[in-house]
């Protein structure tokens, strides 16, 4: 397989977490004494159009920086006047120029639940996103083991935080429900060439059970798209690039809640 953009993000964070001798034990029993979470996941199923998750992203590997001025709280209050269900964002800092204080910013202008949208390697990774005020974090099934992947889950929901377990195609969506995954997102970016295949995430629409919360990620650049995800059974979108662009942002997500 061709190397990926993924590959070296994942090089970065792994070797960071490979010199993190913080003790486990500590950081569960911190994240468990932390004030309850907003329930990302019940947001996007109890939300009666299709639900947008607003993403605050400064920059991309592949496009650059995206907008210059944008601030976290600015932006959170304009994605909750618009009509967002949830929120996510990027904490990557070498890569995505974001942050921890990007996050805490954003999530205290705002009522919205936040997912920290980062690169999760270690146990540590999990622990981390509920103390540092997430309600939902991210794991990557390219970038995981099966083994790996069911330990988060099962991580994730000790210390009372929501997963969503992003997928490429039906064998990773295969292993993701193995694992028990019930919040599933499709990225509709190739890894390899960051074309976008609006026709895969359609087609994986149905093949996701109705007991899981369907996210479609990457790529949505309008109402035709919303309009036809939310055809294919989707939930929700997640949308950074076509928002953070957008010349009027809080109006570019209430053309995506489609009913």
């Amino acid at each position: 397989m061709a190397a990926t953009y993924l590959d070296a993000i994942l090089a970065h964070h792994r070797e960071r977490a490979a010199n993190d001798n913080r003790d486990l034990d500590s950081l569960v029993a911190q994240a468990r004494a932390c004030v309850p979470p907003r329930g990302f996941a019940a947001a996007l199923r109890n939300t009666p159009h299709l639900a947008v998750i607003s993403e605050f992203k400064r920059k991309s590997p592949s496009k650059g920086v995206l907008n210059a001025e944008m601030q976290p709280e600015e932006m959170a209050r304009l994605y909750q006047a618009g009509g967002a269900s949830c929120l996510s964002v990027l904490t990557d800092q070498p890569h995505f120029g974001g942050s921890v204080g990007d996050l805490q910013r954003a999530r205290s202008a705002c009522d919205l639940p936040v997912l920290r949208k980062d690169f999760t390697v270690d146990a540590k990774d999990v622990c981390d996103a509920r103390i540092m005020g997430a309600d939902c974090v991210l794991l990557i099934a390219a970038a995981l083991s099966k083994e790996q992947m069911s330990e988060y889950l099962h991580l994730a929901r000790h210390i009372e935080i929501d997963a969503l377990v992003e997928v490429h195609d039906e064998a990773e969506l295969e292993t993701a429900l193995h694992c028990g995954a019930t919040l599933v997102g499709v990225n509709q970016r190739d890894l390899v060439t960051f074309s976008v295949d609006h026709e895969r995430a359609v087609r994986m629409g149905s093949a996701i059970p109705n007991s899981c919360v369907r996210v479609a990620e990457s790529g949505v650049r309008g109402r035709a798209d919303a309009e036809s995800l939310r055809a294919a059974g989707y939930h929700a979108v997640l949308v950074g690039e076509h928002l953070v662009t957008s010349a009027s942002i809080a109006e570019a997500v209430t053309e995506l809640c489609v009913p």
